[in-house]
């Protein structure tokens, strides 16, 4: 090998350079498959190509051998042939299968909450604009979610800022011009990630929409604290509602309700509770701090 190639692999530079010693540096996985392919090349016809990876110490190295086989490489009784470094094109390649296989995860994931969505929808409505009006909106509030997930600073991952999060999905009650400061956002400061921020944006809007039919947002004087603590390695939200009428427990116990409590139990390892007060409602969820970053 030249200067370049013992560089590459990293060994010493010798005169008599053996298979053997390459073979040390080929990844453990792939050496039976290189070490089959090298044996085979002289009886391929033509070029041959074939890649695979090094160890160098903790680093991994694409390599792509290429030569020429059936004997047509051979000059003197050496067979000539290249080493190339590829793992730039390697590690892109890998960088577009993940994102490949992240789009598609994302997009069946899209569509089964749509369905879902749909689901719920047609069970709760009586006309078809009713359900079209409560399925876009529904969709809206996801919509928002999704928006608000981005990069935090400082590697904590991709994720929206918990109160960011609640105040965003809440924002459309806000600017009912009645409702204007009558919702109060206090939570801890923490990252949520994507699933999590779905599964909270289901959660939010479910309340919020039985707040607005039933709740204290039916009414002009109705108020919404939204409060959170930590609580170990729990996090405790607490949405308070006053000033509505009063709201039998029946009232709250629809489709929407029940997929709530499976998606916080499934999804974020918790729990709610419902306590219907003469002064409004009190709505207590306890989340796994660990599931609100996936």
């Amino acid at each position: 090998m030249d200067e370049q190639g013992f560089a590459m692999w990293a060994v010493e530079h010798t005169d008599d350079l053996l298979f053997e010693d390459l073979s040390a540096r080929i990844h453990p996985a792939d050496r039976d498959r290189v070490r089959a392919a090298f044996n085979a090349t002289r009886g391929v016809e033509g070029a041959y190509e074939i890649d695979f990876r090094i160890m160098i110490g903790d680093e991994i190295r694409w390599i792509s051998a290429r030569g020429l086989g059936k004997d047509a490489g051979m000059h003197e009784g050496f067979m000539y042939g290249i080493f190339l470094d590829v793992t730039g094109r390697k590690q892109a390649e890998e960088g577009h299968e993940l994102l490949a296989g992240e789009m598609s995860h994302r997009v069946k994931n899209l569509l089964a909450i749509a369905a879902g969505l749909t689901q719920i929808s047609s069970r709760s409505s009586t006309t078809a604009a009713e359900m079209a009006k409560d399925l876009t909106s529904r969709l809206t509030s996801l919509g928002r979610a999704h928006d608000l997930v981005r990069p935090l600073p400082g590697h904590q991952g991709k994720a929206a800022l918990l109160g960011d999060l609640v105040s965003i999905l809440l924002s459309p009650y806000e600017d009912m011009g009645a409702f204007s400061g009558r919702i109060r956002v206090a939570v801890p400061r923490m990252g949520v990630g994507e699933g999590a921020a779905t599964t909270i944006a289901l959660v939010i809007h479910e309340l919020a929409t039985n707040s607005l039919k039933y709740g204290a947002l039916s009414s002009n004087e109705g108020t919404l604290d939204i409060s959170g603590s930590v609580e170990g390695e729990d996090v405790k939200l607490v949405w308070l509602e006053r000033g509505g009428p009063a709201v039998e427990p029946s009232t709250a116990n629809g489709y929407g309700s029940r997929l709530v409590e499976r998606s916080v139990k499934g999804q974020l390892g918790g729990s709610i509770e419902y306590a219907w007060e003469p002064a409004g409602l009190i709505v207590t969820l306890m989340l796994k701090a660990s599931k609100l970053s996936r």
